[in-house]
């Protein structure tokens, strides 16, 4: 998107900025300027002068010399020029003025061409007469322009007076990277109201009346839409009278800055609508239109048409068509068609201002192969209302510029148009989006500005159908910070766990687990989350445990993956099946995965999923091996209390006196123990398989990564051992459970280092010694602070049934 700086000027006239300010400040605010180029660059002194007099060269047969009046004097310039005649008025650059290149069509080099006095054939010449393209443009934008020799100036222009800023080069032209999202902004208008709101200075939006004959368009057109979902609204309007001619220069001007070539007062005002208001528009001669009828459908398979440009386009039922009442005249949105365009012996017009399915348009230029300027806008997405405000100010211009006469009313073809969006307002919530402290008084002059009208009543902000990209509040705060300006807000840090590098909580605990296990010689497995309803039998798992309450697929490959999983073993005890039948020896596999637990079936709602750390092994290592895996677990998340095993599990698919239940804090957390040996000879493993099972819901809660920094010792530790004749039935966990409870605050730790039983123990009992260190962080520990406590811990341990080992 392109636009001259003076066109902007035309709707914000108190607009008053360098070049570089506009850029800076129309970038800031969210309209990106990609750059912006000078028309007048390297255009210096040139003034209108007047030939009073002209004489042929002396001594060139090609070259004459002209007496030009410059307002201030008269000069002697000597020009080759063929088509200068006496009383011209022509662009004069003065001695040490500046062209922006040649004639010759070439490059313009980049710091221009410097103008001095001198001879020419030993005849002296006090400056330069120009040639159009000499000042830095071409005739495409300057059609009245001689192929050949010097611009020309109409009888109006005034001698002395600024050659560039008769010419309209005192302008900058602005490039804009519009985001799809805002089509508003596809037109001159639409940025005129950002740099509007961006400086802070009023809006002027063009007054259009259109002042109509006394006839009824009705007498002249009818329109029928009949794919009413690729075109939800079609206006068409009739002139009459029309007289073609070249446009005003102001309209020239603004057109050639824009890009477009100006070639008559009727197209010059469709692409002049196009631009200010972003809606393409299409006029037709009327008199072409078979039966004065519209009718806007699709095109049929296999169908042609010549566009405008000459080329027969192949059409299928997918491209949307302008037609009359016997052929197609348009593609819709696209381009005309060679049979109803527009010639110098017109003299009635059909305007068209429409809205098309932005997709459809896109879908069919790529189609056809033909992608405008036209299309282009329409596949952003228009808005409808615009259509009726773009054709009525064609009509206001056709009539301003004595182009012709328009014809009462407007043939309007509409489906019913969006309410508007409403969006409730809250500053407090605004400033918490932002992270600024911005008043609600500044906020809704902001809306103001940028037209979103506001109810205090309900708190509500309306948005105009221009505006298609105000959505949510999310939108309405990027308005108040791109006009309250970015630069203005504060610098603060990102909130939130995820945003400072880190996995959240419950993913750094799992990380934790995959670390120890991978630690201990554990290799990483991925299972099956869909398995076999078998799986229970091989499990020896009875008919009506929970277990078995397991999910049925609805459309399962097979019977093997019928169902998804309610217990982790079946996968890791298949892998480890897997290693021991290929004669992998000492193997340690874990797995980190889900298990999926109804809350009832038939499933009423989506399964609870639980995350369950599971690690199976065989070879070198027991049941204690497994168990210290777990032990280190707990201490690296934190989980500093001691957990208890029960060895009451009765869990089916483990060895009946090998296995425990893993409590913590007196809640069950996992379990452990040997596979039992039938369950192993249905999976085909003829060795002892040790598993373990954490339900990580349940660990989480317990887990913490806090750690307080503890220095050096600064005081001796005093160590004692206890030998002892323990009943079998008491577990180390028990006597463990006594030396903490009873040791109090100078504890620092115990450590089983024996347990024996044989012919020297009495039957029924076992000989079990710890070895137990004590510590006071204050002062050294004296003789009677430790047999104190040694007494406590003795007596404790005598409620068990146990005795010293003499």
């Amino acid at each position: 998107m392109n636009t001259a700086l003076s066109w902007i000027k035309a709707y914000v006239p108190e607009l008053e900025c360098t070049d570089q300010e506009y850029c800076d400040a129309m970038t800031l605010s969210g309209t990106k300027v990609e750059g912006y180029e000078r028309l007048d660059k390297n255009l210096e002194k040139i003034v209108i002068g007047q030939i009073e007099k002209i004489e042929k060269h002396p001594d060139a047969d090609k070259l004459i010399v002209c007496q030009v009046n410059i307002g201030t004097e008269v000069i002697q310039i000597v020009t080759g020029a063929p088509n200068v005649k006496e009383g011209d008025k022509v662009p004069v650059v003065l001695d040490g003025g500046k062209v922006a290149g040649g004639h010759d069509g070439g490059p313009l080099p980049e710091e221009g061409i410097a103008i001095k006095a001198g001879k020419l054939r030993g005849v002296p010449s006090n400056g330069m007469m120009c040639s159009i393209e000499e000042l830095g443009t071409t005739r495409e934008m300057y059609p009245e322009a001689p192929e050949y020799g010097i611009y020309i100036f109409g009888e109006d222009a005034e001698v002395g007076s600024d050659a560039v800023e008769a010419l309209g080069l005192k302008d900058t032209v602005f490039e804009y990277e519009i985001t799809s999202n805002r089509v508003d902004c596809y037109s001159v208008l639409g940025i005129a109201r950002e740099a509007a709101a961006t400086f802070r200075k009023p809006f002027r939006m063009p007054q259009v009346t259109v002042k109509e004959n006394g006839e009824k368009v009705e007498d002249y057109i009818s329109v029928e839409v009949q794919d009413a979902d690729l075109c939800p609204r079609y206006t068409a309007r009739v002139c009459t009278n029309i007289k073609i001619a070249p446009s005003p220069k102001w309209m020239q001007r603004r057109l050639a800055a824009s890009g477009i070539r100006p070639i008559n007062n009727l197209v010059d005002i469709t692409n002049y609508v196009m631009e200010e208001y972003g809606q393409p528009m299409h006029a037709y001669d009327l008199d072409t239109i078979a039966g004065h009828k519209i009718i806007v459908r699709r095109a049929k398979n296999g169908d042609e048409f010549q566009t405008l440009d000459g080329q027969i386009r192949k059409l299928d039922e997918e491209v949307l068509m302008i037609c009359d009442a016997e052929k197609e005249i348009g593609i819709a949105g696209i381009m005309g068609g060679e049979n109803s365009k527009i010639t110098d012996d017109v003299t009635t017009v059909l305007f068209e201002a429409a809205t098309f399915n932005g997709t459809n348009i896109r879908k069919s230029a790529k189609r056809i192969g033909l992608r405008t300027d036209a299309s282009g806008k329409f596949e952003k997405g228009l808005d409808p209302r615009n259509a009726e405000a773009a054709i009525n100010r064609a009509c206001q211009l056709i009539q301003e510029l004595g182009c012709g006469e328009v014809v009462g009313g407007i043939a309007d073809v509409c489906q019913p148009l969006k309410e508007p969006v409403k969006i409730k307002f809250d500053a407090d919530k605004v400033n918490q989006l932002l992270g600024t402290s911005i008043s609600r008084e500044e906020m809704l002059s902001i809306f103001q500005m940028i037209e979103l009208a506001y109810d205090e009543e309900t708190q509500m902000l309306e948005i105009p159908s221009f505006r298609q990209d105000l959505l949510g509040t999310a939108d309405i705060a990027e308005e108040v910070a791109r006009f309250y300006g970015y630069d203005k807000i504060p610098v603060s840090l990102p909130k939130g766990e995820a945003t400072t590098g880190k996995l959240p909580f419950k993913l750094r605990v799992e990380q934790k687990a995959r670390d120890i296990a991978e630690y201990c010689g554990f290799s990483q497995g991925m299972c099956y989350s869909f398995e076999s309803p078998k799986v229970f039998d091989k499990l020896l798992i009875p008919e009506g445990d929970a277990l078995r309450q397991a999910i049925t697929i609805a459309n399962p490959l097979g019977e093997d993956f019928s169902i998804m999983r309610t217990i982790s073993l079946n996968g890791m005890l298949t892998s480890l099946a897997t290693n021991y039948n290929r004669r992998n020896k000492d193997v340690r596999l874990y797995e980190l995965g889900n298990i999926y637990i109804p809350e009832e079936l038939p499933l009423t709602k989506l399964p609870e999923e639980r995350m369950q750390f599971t690690l199976g092994m065989y070879g070198e290592g027991d049941f204690y091996t497994m168990k210290g895996v777990l032990e280190e677990f707990f201490d690296c998340v934190g989980m500093k209390k001691r957990a208890v095993y029960d060895p009451g599990a009765g869990k089916p698919f483990l060895h009946p006196g090998r296995q425990a239940d893993i409590l913590y804090e007196g809640k069950k957390i996992g379990y452990l123990g040997e596979v039992h040996p039938e369950v192993c000879d249905n999976y085909d493993i003829r060795t002892r398989v040790y598993v373990a099972v954490l339900d990580m819901p349940e660990i989480v809660p317990f887990a913490t990564f806090d750690r307080k920094y503890e220095g050096i010792a600064k005081y001796p530790a005093v160590s004692r051992d206890i030998s002892m004749v323990v009943p079998k039935e008491v577990l180390a966990g028990q006597i463990e459970a006594v030396i903490v409870q009873r040791g109090g605050k100078i504890l620092e730790g115990y450590q089983l280092f024996d347990i024996y039983e044989g012919s020297q123990i009495k039957e029924g009992f076992k000989s079990v010694a710890y070895s137990v260190t004590f510590r006071a962080k204050d002062r050294t520990l004296e003789e009677n602070d430790i047999t104190a406590v040694m007494k406590k811990i003795l007596n404790g341990l005598e409620g068990l049934g146990i005795e010293l080992r003499q």
